[in-house]
C-alpha cells in the first residue's frame, strides 16, 4: 500500500467510525437526550467512569459511559472516542426517574427522563445503590420508585 492508499483508508475508517456513533446516538435515544439536557461546562462530582448500561432498542453502551452525579443532577458522557453524536448531558433532578427492575437474575434500575419520555437508561442496582448514596437527599425519590427491592 502506498501513502495514499493508506490515508484514503484511514479516512474511511474514520468516516464509519463517526457515522456509527451518529446511529448509535439517535437509536438510542441519546440525540433525544441532548436535544433538552445538552452540558458544554466542566462537571464537578463523584464520577464513575467505564460504566456499562442500556438505552432504548436494547442499544448496550459496554464500558464507555461516564456516570456523574451532583446537587444538580445525573450527568451522563460517553468515553471520548465514541463522543461524536453523543455530547454529554447534565439532566437535573427534576427531570429523572428511577424504577428499580429486574429481568431474570439481573436486577436493574431504570431512569426515565422528563423531558424525552421514550428514552430510558437502565444501570445495574449496585451501581445506581453507590448514585443514591452519592446523591443524598438530591436522589428523586419522590416519583412513586419503590426503593430497594
Amino acid at each position: 500500500m502506498n501513502l495514499t492508499e493508506l490515508t484514503g483508508a484511514a479516512l474511511f475508517f474514520i468516516a464509519l467510525w463517526i457515522t456509527v456513533c451518529y446511529f448509535v446516538g439517535f437509536l438510542s435515544g441519546w440525540h433525544e437526550l441532548a436535544r433538552a439536557y445538552r452540558h458544554a461546562g466542566t462537571f464537578v462530582g463523584v464520577r464513575w467512569r467505564f460504566q456499562s448500561g442500556r438505552m432504548r432498542l436494547w442499544m448496550g453502551l459496554h464500558n464507555i459511559l461516564t456516570i456523574g452525579i451532583n446537587p444538580q443532577g445525573l450527568y451522563l458522557a460517553t468515553f471520548v472516542l465514541f463522543r461524536a453524536g453523543t455530547p454529554p448531558l447534565l439532566i437535573p433532578w427534576h427531570d429523572v426517574s428511577p424504577q428499580p427492575g429486574k429481568f431474570l437474575f439481573w436486577k436493574y434500575v431504570e431512569f426515565r427522563f422528563r423531558q424525552a419520555p421514550s428514552v430510558f437508561l437502565r444501570l445495574s442496582f449496585s451501581l445506581a445503590e453507590r448514585m443514591r448514596a452519592a446523591a443524598g437527599d438530591s436522589w428523586p425519590l419522590d416519583r412513586g420508585a419503590i426503593w430497594p427491592f
